[in-house]
């Protein structure tokens, strides 16, 4: 199990109560998106426990990214307050169940089980076909629904003919950082060239100006 939180107290709390159970390891902790982006996908973990508010980012975006690389990956979300549109959000970055930070730990790690096993915590005998319809049309609604913020900015630029290069000027990444999210974009997108991503992404831009 993985987890995710940027309060270095919550982490360690969180991590030695699961810790403590026979049949939960904590093989790794983050304190930020960009750590977790990194390390989940190197680690695969079979859970993530992710806080939805992250200082350089938030957790369904966390979540949508490292499940696209570990598909197994189940996320479990983890907040300080009832929203809604943050649990809309989670489902449809893939989330396997969303908690408060109030939970008792009995049942937090009841629901880190839940999640490991395959079920969802928001129904678990029932829920599962139901969310994956859901994201199966929020993707024939929106073409770019399985790609990361940061994804869908490089797209963007893409359409403006920018180079790797100009992107990575632009966005200050490395050029092979760049290449590597337009690799993965078009893979999403079920695309093999770059001139797709550009008409897709000119054509998405009219439509807006629509």
């Amino acid at each position: 199990m993985f987890l995710v939180d940027d309060h270095e107290v919550v982490r360690r709390g969180v991590a030695a109560l699961l810790d403590s159970e026979d049949d939960i390891e904590v093989i790794g902790e983050a304190g930020t998106a960009e750590s977790a982006i990194a390390r989940i996908p190197a680690l695969k973990p079979d859970v993530a426990v992710l806080d939805v508010r992250l200082p350089d980012g938030n957790g369904v975006d966390v979540c949508r990214e490292v499940r696209s690389r570990v598909p197994g990956l189940a996320c479990l979300m983890l907040t300080s307050f009832a929203d809604d549109d943050a649990l809309f959000d989670a489902v449809m970055a893939g989330a396997s169940g969303y908690v408060l930070k109030q939970i008792h730990g009995s049942d937090l790690v009841g629901a880190v089980r839940t999640v490991a096993s395959g079920q969802s915590l928001l129904d678990p005998q029932t829920t599962a076909a139901m969310l994956q319809r859901l994201r199966e049309q929020a993707a024939r609604k929106d073409p770019l629904a399985a790609l990361s913020e940061q994804e869908r900015h490089i797209l963007d630029l893409i359409g403006e003919g920018l180079t790797n290069r100009q992107i990575g000027e632009r966005l200050f990444l490395a050029e092979k950082t760049v290449k590597n999210y337009v690799s993965n974009l078009l893979s999403k997108l079920n695309m093999q060239r770059r001139t797709q991503a550009a008409a897709l992404a000119a054509r998405l831009r009219t439509e807006r100006r629509l």
